[in-house]
C-alpha cells in the first residue's frame, strides 16, 4: 500500500488513484477526528454545454505551478473551523468519456462542515489552477474539431 505524503498536485492518469487519496486519508493520525468526508470525483461527460459530442479530453498543466496553486487552496480550506483535511488531485493526459478527472476529498468533524468547503474547493482549483484542458469534439456538423479550452471562442 502507498501512502500519500501530499494533500495536493496534479498527476499523470496512471500514476495516481482514488484509493491512494483514502488510503493518505486515513493513515493520518488526526483522522480520528473526522465524522464526515465528502468526495467529488469530475469525470469526462460525453456532451459539451453546446450538445456536441466529445471524442477525448487532453489536460496539461503549468505542472509547479499547479501544484503549489491547489496545496495552497487546501492549506486556506483547512483553517476553516470543523475542517480535518482537505486534498485535490488532479489527473493528467489524454481520457475518454467516463474516466476520472479529478478528486476532491474534504474530511471534518460533521458533514454541515464538510459540503460548503467542498463546492469552494472544486469552485477554487477549476479558477485558480493552471491546468489546461484540449477538447476533441464531432462538431453539429459532423466534422471532428480540437481546441484548447482558453480558445475556444476563436475556434468555432
Amino acid at each position: 500500500m502507498i501512502i500519500l505524503t501530499t494533500s495536493a498536485g496534479v498527476h499523470k492518469k496512471d500514476e495516481f488513484s482514488f484509493s491512494e487519496m483514502i488510503n493518505g486519508l486515513k493513515s493520518r493520525s488526526d483522522f480520528r477526528k473526522a465524522g464526515a468526508v465528502a468526495l467529488f470525483i469530475g469525470v469526462v461527460r460525453e456532451e459539451t454545454s453546446r450538445n456536441e459530442k466529445v471524442r477525448k479530453l487532453t489536460l496539461e498543466a503549468y505542472e509547479e505551478r499547479a501544484n503549489e496553486t491547489l496545496t495552497r487552496i487546501c492549506l486556506d480550506l483547512k483553517k476553516k473551523d470543523g475542517i480535518v483535511d482537505v486534498q485535490i488531485h488532479h489527473l493528467l493526459g489524454e481520457f475518454s468519456v467516463g474516466e476520472d478527472l479529478v478528486y476532491v476529498l474534504v474530511a471534518g468533524s460533521h458533514r454541515q462542515d464538510v459540503f460548503p468547503v467542498l463546492e469552494e474547493a472544486v469552485e477554487r482549483y477549476k479558477k485558480e489552477a493552471p491546468i489546461f484542458k484540449k477538447e476533441q469534439i464531432v462538431s453539429r456538423e459532423g466534422k471532428t474539431v480540437e481546441y484548447w479550452e482558453a480558445e475556444r471562442e476563436n475556434a468555432i
